[in-house]
């Protein structure tokens, strides 16, 4: 594996840098270090080592400096790097999810699709069609960052962001595709919106999606997404509807 950057982060943390884009060999380089270094943590030969938090192109590692030190840590981590080999079919889950294109739930559809020269129904069409990998996790709780968009697709953010994006919008920015997990302000285009719950602190597995999963979206008319909503609320909706199997990426 090729020697990351090392960056401070405060006192207790410490970034590995990966490269400098968004690709799917980086993820799994960045994955398949992240496993190997729990690993470690949980078979005790990495004392001191509290979190890591994995990203695109970089992984954090959250230690107490009172049981290691960053040059101690860093030695240890550089040791481990020589050991891991990227295993590019990251293992992974295949969902199908419900979306409901356009209207209020999707009120920049008819706009995004008058910019880049497409019909609506084009753009649900291209979103669609496409299998999607979860990169990472971040900005919200159970906020996936997937790709990628059809190039036909990619479009800037817009130029005044919202103050409130509804929960559960499916939305797009250049060359990845997202969906929000809580009513939160956002920039996004927004094509459509996913009746499940991505982010439940009840379940075991509090967010739905999970880094090397993949997605795909299956169009859905307003009264089943309705029909869902009601079932969510409930707590009566099966996930396991919406789970194809275990695939290796």
């Amino acid at each position: 594996m090729k020697k990351p950057r090392f960056l401070n982060l405060g006192d207790s943390a410490l970034t590995l840098e990966f490269g400098d884009r968004i690709d799917q060999q980086l993820v799994s380089a960045v994955s398949a270090f992240d496993t190997r270094l729990m690993q470690e943590k949980e078979a005790g030969r990495l004392n001191g080592v509290i979190e890591t938090v994995p990203t695109f192109r970089s992984l954090t590692v959250i230690f107490d400096p009172l049981v290691i030190s960053r040059s101690d840590l860093q030695g240890r981590l550089l040791l481990l790097l020589e050991k891991v080999e990227t295993d590019n079919r990251q293992k992974g889950r295949h969902w199908r999810l419900p979306v409901c294109y356009g209207g209020d739930y999707g009120p920049d559809l008819e706009s995004a699709a008058a910019s880049l020269g497409l019909t609506p129904e084009k753009v649900i069409d291209l979103h669609a069609s496409q299998t999607y990998l979860v990169y990472m996790i971040g900005f919200l709780p159970g906020f996936p960052y997937m790709g990628d968009v059809d190039p036909a697709l990619h479009m800037p953010r817009l130029t005044e962001p919202r103050v409130r994006v509804p929960v559960g919008s499916v939305a797009i920015t250049g060359q990845q595709t997202a969906i929000y997990p809580w009513e939160s302000p956002g920039g996004w285009q927004l094509l459509g919106r996913c009746p499940l719950a991505l982010f439940d602190a009840q379940r075991s597995e509090p967010a739905l999606l999970g880094p090397g999963d993949r997605v795909e979206f299956q169009v859905i008319s307003e009264d089943r997404y309705q029909e869902l909503v009601e079932q969510t609320l409930e707590n009566s909706l099966d996930f396991s509807q919406f789970l194809h199997k275990e695939v290796k990426t």
